[in-house]
């Protein structure tokens, strides 16, 4: 663990390096000790700087778990995560701790609905494949039959989970000509689902048999892991296509391997998987299947406002306000 300090008030302990703008602006507020080298923290080092630091800023790669946090009790007061994701983070134990836990939500929805819909023409459209096929020198020239995928337009997209990512999502498919169908816990209101020209669907297992693209955006927890399982998976048409850019535990990820290799599925497009950062190595074999590495939100305007949002939870916490973007355990 490489830390830098920089000398102010409040302590705070930030686990990855950030983009500059984020880290000057966290050095001229706070007593900011920055991880510059980026080397991941060891559960030590996390527990370590629990127990040195008013407010550790940790990111989706930190397990803070209820031995972190009890290191952390007495001394820290809040867990700002660099992030809308808190599936990393024991919220029971913090809320017993006494220490208050906040995210970073709303920033990352427009980039990470474009990487989705990137995906969803990616796939069919055998965009990846195509772009090999001109770096390995094998373009010989326009032919009738080369390189044929599928249409978007007219499709039937399958959402699950219609929160912020999926509407996000919805409106861009509804652009490209896809008919937009969902599954989520609770049904959008009317007003969204007009705007949308979306239908819900209450059963999922229903909607996955009749879709021909489906795109998952539902949150890491309890009840979604393994949403998408091998029984489920199996309901798929052998047409239809998989995007995810969620949590790469909500799909069984060596079920959709195997349905994938044996032409169960016609294609996957992948930004998350079931054990980051390894992958499944069937998945990168397979030229139906477009692999990216967790980069959703990888743009400049996402990480920065990501980390201007942080910066306001810890400075209204610092301020003795409630934090704007505090995680309230129960409703997550």
């Amino acid at each position: 663990m490489s830390l830098t300090t920089m000398n102010t008030r409040t302590k705070v302990i930030v686990t990855r390096r950030l983009p500059e703008p984020v880290l000057d602006r966290l050095g001229t507020l706070f007593d900011a000790r920055l991880n510059l080298q980026d080397t991941p923290f060891s559960h030590d080092d996390l527990k370590t700087a629990a127990a040195s630091c008013d407010v550790l800023a940790p990111t989706v790669t930190d397990h803070i778990d209820a031995e972190v946090i009890a290191a952390g009790a007495g001394r820290l007061k809040i867990i700002a995560n660099f992030g809308a994701g808190i599936d990393h983070i024991d919220l029971d134990a913090a809320a017993k701790a006494g220490i208050t836990v906040t995210n970073t939500p709303g920033v990352l929805t427009e980039d990470t609905a474009d990487l989705a819909l990137a995906l969803i023409l990616a796939v069919p459209r055998r965009i990846l494949e195509g772009a090999r096929t001109m770096r390995a020198g094998g373009f010989e020239g326009w032919a009738p039959t080369t390189m044929l995928g599928h249409s978007i337009g007219g499709k039937k997209l399958g959402i699950v989970g219609m929160g912020r990512i999926g509407q996000a999502i919805a409106r861009r498919a509804k652009a490209f000509g896809l008919a937009v169908h969902y599954h989520n816990r609770n049904r959008v209101s009317a007003a969204i689902e007009d705007e949308l020209g979306a239908l819900w669907w209450e059963d999922l297992d229903a909607m996955l048999a009749q879709m021909d693209i489906i795109s998952v955006n539902c949150p890491k927890t309890s009840q979604t892991h393994h949403l998408l399982s091998r029984q489920r998976l199996s309901k798929l048409p052998p047409h239809a296509y998989l995007v995810n850019t969620s949590r790469g535990d909500v799909i069984d990820e060596s079920a959709l391997a195997d349905l994938l290799e044996s032409g169960a599925l016609a294609g996957a497009g992948l930004d998350v998987y079931e054990h980051e950062p390894k992958v499944d190595p069937r998945l990168l074999k397979l030229d139906c299947v477009v692999a990216l590495p967790h980069m959703g939100s990888s743009t400049i305007e996402a990480r920065i406002a990501m980390g201007e949002k942080m910066i306001i939870n810890i400075k209204a916490f610092e301020d003795g306000h409630r934090p704007p973007d505090r995680v309230i355990i129960g409703l997550n």
